[in-house]
């Protein structure tokens, strides 16, 4: 770029540009810059020519492509042990991206019954206007699955590694060896989960997909999504992004890069935590029942066993309260006085959510009762707390639930 100073330019002009666009520097920084810019400029003519025909690594434009969020998707890719990464505005886009380069008018896909709420409103509306049937299946029962997809035009099947909010863990190898029998692809929601504890991809999954606002991000103040996948198909997603326009901004990215760092001792004391919360809740009078596949009592525990590290068995404890309402659900949820009742997950403090009132709350009871979602279920975030703070904290809750009930 040209020196300023020898334009002779007036004010206002020199407020405009001055300090912009500096010349490339010979230092490498330690941490990942963030580049707000919306567009990227060049001396060569010929390279922008190049950019804006989608030459790999090199920018022009934000709906294409940023630096910053370039180095989450390497940072993704290499913890998924995949390809390449598509870094994109929250899971839900990431969900909708995918199954957009996967299936078209006539095609059907084959789901777990047992998805987050809004995954299954984003097949049965949006998917279903665009002439994509849904099949929804038991994604555990591998005979059922085999039924459905050799009812043909199966082209892709969804699940998630560990369900929401059950935590029923998906056989992935089968599962993907089923799949790819019958030509469909495999999407794997790995959000609760995370790369720490399995990695889809190696087990046959051809997409990765994650709501990076999660545990990617681990401290509830990002929004984001992002697929692992082969280059080849993380291109098709890239073109399809570049029209939808959900695009990734570079703050939040470099938010989740850096919540990244500290995912491996996250997941280790949230994971700890866990167990120890899922064991005390056992134990109490007022639970009913307690799902959690680190317990043997888990209709999963043996595939969980099987699939992930020893002796972590994810965050998530859900757990349905003895015969209780929605106002007795409530009551307790108000006497909670450090975990945060939130509709997420994955942050590192606690955080409790009611699926009846917030994940699953667009399925009818019937619905809900048809997966297993009672009254009284709750799903418990378990943070890095310290454990027995905790279970103070339920076990406050649980003794007013006991008072207020009589």
């Amino acid at each position: 770029m040209q020196d300023l100073r020898r334009l002779h330019l007036r004010f206002a002009t020199r407020a405009v540009h001055a300090g912009e666009r500096p010349a490339p520097r010979d230092f490498v920084p330690t941490a990942t810059p963030i580049y707000p810019s919306s567009t990227f400029i060049y001396e060569d003519l010929d390279r922008m020519d190049a950019a804006l025909g989608g030459a790999e690594g090199v920018f022009v434009y934000g709906r294409y492509g940023n630096p910053t969020t370039e180095a989450l998707e390497a940072a993704v890719a290499a913890l998924e042990e995949q390809e390449a990464a598509l870094a994109v505005g929250s899971g839900m886009a990431a969900l909708h991206v995918t199954l957009l380069s996967c299936v078209e008018t006539g095609d059907r896909i084959v789901a777990s019954r047992d998805l987050y709420g809004q995954t299954i409103t984003l097949l049965r509306l949006v998917f279903a206007s665009l002439g994509v049937e849904t099949e929804f299946v038991d994604i555990l029962d591998l005979d059922q699955v085999e039924r459905a997809l050799a009812e043909g035009r199966a082209r892709a099947v969804l699940c998630e590694t560990i369900s929401n909010p059950l935590l029923r863990v998906t056989d992935l190898p089968a599962l993907a060896e089923l799949a790819h029998r019958y030509g469909a692809r495999l999407i794997v929601d790995n959000t609760f989960a995370t790369p720490y504890l399995v990695r889809p991809g190696t087990l046959g999954a051809d997409y990765v997909v994650h709501s990076a606002t999660k545990y990617l991000g681990g401290h509830g103040d990002v929004t984001a999504g992002i697929v692992a996948t082969t280059a080849d198909r993380r291109w098709e997603l890239n073109e399809i992004n570049k029209t939808v326009g959900s695009v990734l901004g570079p703050f939040e990215a470099f938010l989740v890069l850096r919540g990244i760092k500290t995912l491996p001792l996250r997941m280790q004391r949230q994971c700890a935590n866990a167990v120890r919360v899922a064991n005390w809740l056992v134990e109490h009078p007022l639970v009913e029942r307690v799902y959690y596949p680190g317990l043997p009592s888990h209709p999963s525990h043996e595939t969980a066993v099987r699939l992930l590290p020893p002796g972590e068995y994810g965050a998530i404890v859900s757990f349905e309260l003895r015969d209780a309402t929605r106002e007795q659900v409530f009551t307790f949820l108000r006497s909670l006085r450090l975990i945060i009742p939130a509709t997420t997950l994955g942050d590192v403090y606690s955080e409790i959510l009611y699926p009846v009132m917030s994940s699953h709350r667009g399925l009818s009871p019937e619905e809900r009762r048809a997966i297993g979602i009672g009254e009284g279920l709750l799903r418990l975030s378990v943070g890095i707390e310290h454990p027995e703070d905790i279970i103070a904290d339920l076990d406050h809750a649980l003794a007013a639930l006991e008072r207020a009930s009589g």
